[in-house]
């Protein structure tokens, strides 16, 4: 066999590994139905709202920059449901939240509480502010001389 030639074994074994490969994302969502909340309503329109004004602050585990209530993945579906059940046994949204934050961390929600983790985001653009004015002054001063 001269080399740089691929068998047939191998080539075989290249092309099922692409094609499983290439099929993943088919068996990444499970065959069972979705939660009961996930796509229904809450009978009552408050406690709806409520759990709405919730999804759209939280944050899909699965998609990473969509909020739940956009989110057709099915983590994001458990996840609607969860609020709204959480929200017709009577919890709070802030109840909700901390326990959503305390489980999946800060991440999970678009507006994190302030503390030293979070800190880089909320200061970062506030310094980078800060250096784009004093290099600008740097710049205008050398203008003038």
């Amino acid at each position: 066999m001269r080399r740089g030639r691929l068998s047939g074994t191998k080539l075989l074994g290249i092309v099922a590994a692409g094609v499983m490969f290439a099929a993943a994302p088919a068996y990444a969502d499970s065959l069972l139905p979705p939660a009961e909340y996930a796509n229904r309503q809450l009978p009552d329109p408050a406690q709806e709202a409520q759990a709405k004004a919730l999804m759209e602050t939280v944050r899909c585990l699965v998609c990473k920059g969509q909020a739940i209530a956009d989110s057709d993945a099915e983590m994001a579906g458990d996840m609607r449901s969860l609020i709204r059940s959480r929200i017709a046994a009577g919890e709070s949204p802030e109840e909700i939240r901390a326990w959503l934050i305390s489980r999946y961390g800060d991440w999970v929600t678009y507006d994190p509480r302030f503390s030293w983790a979070t800190a880089p985001l909320w200061l970062a653009p506030v310094l980078l502010v800060l250096l784009g004015l004093w290099l600008a002054r740097g710049r205008f001063k050398r203008r003038r001389g």
